[in-house]
């Protein structure tokens, strides 16, 4: 299990199509709310909505998707999604040439980008199952999880710098070119795709759309591990708009070093994602995500004692590298570990309940923190969200429950 292993061309065009849509997305990072403010005159209450209701909405909207995805062949769903991200996107540069852009269309396309994520999300999972052989799943989400900490290192400086010379507009048209140059991609996988067996009823009953937080919350390891990374996924993104307000605020720090301050420690995640095959591979799948489960917990209350200058700015890039070098080796042994012990025909019902759980947590965490924020100061609000994830360990799961299901791992490359 090495990150050299070769796992064959149909691979290579799914690893490419997703390069160049996340280093598209890291060209954007930061263009709407910049839209909202330097564009639409927008105010902080504005622009904390269109990062909320984004993620809230466009989870609501994707819990159909699941039922719908699961029995249809996958890559065309993938290549549609990709077609609907780009139209939402290029809808924006659009309609600001023609001077009619605003805020409602930011919040439409933010639902309309965040839905198509969940339901492209779940059923590239369920595809990858099928594509790779189960002793190579791991060394392909490793290369995924890479790639996304490759884009986050690389994408916010360069779309700085583009919205700096061209505008907002800029990266947003990058973002959208890039999905369909992803769709374009997928197209060239080539091959055919069997369409997915369905059991029972033709058409889509309620109790499907349930389907996927039932096999998680049933299963003995996957539920412990649905809740920890729920939990901790919102507690580290609840604290990001915390951390611009008093950097850039009370603490003086510049732009430049706000960005240098999250973007080099990235680095972090590219040699977690490297490593995670290896000590897999020596240590045991259970032992590694238990360790680097504690491990990143550790970190983000660090972020509480930061002081303005040098000796601040070190801090944050010690703990932020500390943290996302546990996030890097945590999330492609989890996924991994997500695929081997759910059945071909949930796979997508499952990622897309773990996707919509994590969006909605995500969005009602960041506006709570927001509201504590408000009243006790972001620093005191930072702090409480590092204290309780100390003690998010205790939802990891302590020992091996499930163990893999040898039929059914058989059955997946079948």
């Amino acid at each position: 299990m090495t990150g050299r292993r070769a796992l064959g061309r149909q691979f290579g065009w799914l690893w490419a199509a997703f390069v160049v849509s996340s280093y598209g997305t890291g060209l954007r990072f930061g263009a709407f709310p910049m839209i909202a403010v330097l564009v639409l005159h927008s105010g902080p209450t504005q622009v904390a909505a269109l990062a909320a209701a984004g993620r809230a909405v466009g989870a609501l909207v994707a819990v159909p998707l699941g039922p719908w995805v699961e029995f249809r062949r996958k890559r065309p769903v993938m290549v549609a999604m990709d077609l609907i991200r780009c139209a939402a996107l290029l809808s924006v540069p659009a309609a600001f040439a023609l001077g009619r852009l605003s805020f409602a269309q930011l919040l439409v396309v933010s639902v309309a980008v965040a839905t198509a994520d969940i339901a492209f999300r779940a059923a590239s999972g369920a595809y990858l199952k099928g594509l790779v052989p189960p002793e190579d799943l791991l060394v392909a989400n490793g290369r995924f999880e890479s790639t996304t900490w490759t884009a986050t290192v690389v994408g916010p400086p360069l779309g700085g710098a583009a919205i700096g010379m061209f505008g907002p507009m800029t990266t947003v048209v990058a973002d959208a070119v890039s999905y369909l140059l992803s769709a374009l991609g997928l197209r060239a996988i080539g091959g055919t795709e069997p369409r997915p067996a369905r059991a029972g009823a033709a058409r889509l009953r309620a109790g499907e759309l349930l389907e996927g937080w039932r096999y998680v919350l049933a299963h003995a390891t996957l539920r412990p591990l649905f809740f920890n990374a729920i939990v901790v996924n919102g507690l580290i993104m609840a604290t990001e708009p915390l951390l611009a307000v008093l950097l850039l605020g009370p603490l003086g720090f510049a732009p430049w070093q706000y960005g240098l301050a999250f973007a080099a420690p990235c680095v972090g995640g590219l040699i977690g994602s490297r490593l995670a095959p290896r000590l897999v591979a020596r240590f045991g799948q259970h032992k590694v995500m238990l360790s680097a489960g504690v491990l990143r917990a550790c970190w983000p209350v660090g972020l509480a004692f930061v002081r303005p200058g040098v000796p601040g700015l070190v801090l944050i890039m010690v703990v932020q590298f500390g943290l996302v070098t546990c996030c890097g080796l945590f999330n492609p042994v989890l996924a991994t570990y997500r695929l081997d012990h759910t059945p071909s025909d949930r796979v997508v019902r499952t990622l897309t309940a773990w996707s919509v759980s994590s969006s909605a947590a995500i969005a009602a965490m960041t506006a709570v923190w927001g509201l504590l924020a408000a009243l006790t100061g972001p620093r005191t609000a930072i702090a409480v969200a590092g204290v309780l994830l100390l003690a998010t360990p205790l939802l990891l799961p302590r020992r091996e429950h499930a163990p893999l299901d040898t039929r059914e791992q058989a059955a997946s490359v079948t």
